[in-house]
């Protein structure tokens, strides 16, 4: 019997980089869309050049294939673009994969299409999404066809690791900038997850789900929420971040961070409860184990410092 064949669109990225040689180390045959980043040569990996934007690049990229990994995205303030390749670009991917007859869709989404929070240990279906980003409103807007579809839908909120140019590089200006103390005692609990856990959970769900398991939206995070300030003291213990002292009210934290010329909206991420459960994703098969705070900091400690200090 012929391997499974596993699309990836977004292979070259922060999380499909990790994907694709875990889906090598599965025995499955993969075939990646490749768009700006070049796709480090492995064997047993077929690279098609294309853009998600490009109607006659998708036509046949579906052919022979068992499962698609869509985790390409388009990141930032560009409504246009973000609604060209996460919604135009999603839609016609699902239609290609329909007519090729795949029997698997699995796409990577985000938590953040809920929207500023507060949220505590809320699970799929609890919460009424409320975007307020280009990304967010555009990633969310792009789910839909999936789901239509019968696909999968993975929402991790803070996703942190090698190749990660948000979540720790944010955290990093924030305590720059918060000379007074963490807002609220930095008591906000927030979802974070690893990448090589969330690459391990893309990949059993393509490989081992499945496809009548393999549908509807799973939050994809660790079972326990961090603290701000459990964040920020290992942060400080393991990557040697600043250590912010103190406590200060919310709004009063905003400002400093105003003052201090950095962007406000980082509070809204990492100051307010972000605690999503993810039990239904750990229901549904074989799924990655939980990798805690200091063992995933540990783990990418070496990159980090590398590239933030």
């Amino acid at each position: 019997m012929n391997r499974p064949l596993v699309l990836v669109t977004g292979g070259s990225g922060f999380v499909g980089g990790m994907v694709v040689p875990l889906l090598r180390s599965a025995g499955v045959r993969v075939r990646v869309l490749a768009h700006r980043r070049p796709v480090t040569p492995i064997p047993g990996v077929e690279v098609v050049d294309g853009d998600l934007t490009d109607p006659a690049a998708l036509r046949g990229l579906c052919r022979d294939v068992d499962a698609v990994l869509h985790l390409a995205s388009w990141i930032g303030k560009d409504e246009d673009r973000c609604f060209a390749v996460n919604v135009d670009g999603t839609r016609r991917l699902v239609a290609e994969a329909g007519r090729a007859g795949v029997s698997k869709f699995v796409q990577l989404s985000t938590a953040a299409v809920y929207g500023n929070g507060p949220f505590r240990e809320a699970a799929e279906g609890a919460v009424e999404p409320r975007p307020v980003s280009p990304t967010s409103r555009s990633r969310l807007a792009g789910e839909r066809f999936v789901l239509a579809a019968g696909g999968a839908v993975l929402r991790p909120y803070l996703i942190y690791g090698t190749g990660d140019r948000w979540v720790m590089p944010a955290l990093l200006r924030m305590v720059h900038a918060l000379r007074s103390g963490l807002p609220e005692r930095g008591s906000a609990l927030l979802s974070l997850t690893e990448v090589g856990s969330l690459a391990t959970s893309l990949t059993r769900m393509a490989v081992t789900t499945p496809p009548r398991r393999a549908t509807g939206v799973f939050h994809a995070c660790p079972p326990r929420p961090v603290s701000l300030r459990e964040l920020v003291v290992a942060t400080h213990r393991h990557l040697g971040f600043p250590l912010v002292g103190g406590d200060q009210p919310f709004e009063q934290a905003r400002e400093e961070l105003v003052a201090a010329g950095c962007d406000p909206h980082v509070l809204d991420l990492l100051g307010v409860d972000h605690w999503f459960d993810a039990t239904r994703l750990r229901t549904v098969g074989d799924h990655a184990p939980d990798v805690g705070l200091t063992a995933g900091l540990s783990a990418h400690a070496a990159w980090y410092r590398d590239q933030l200090l």
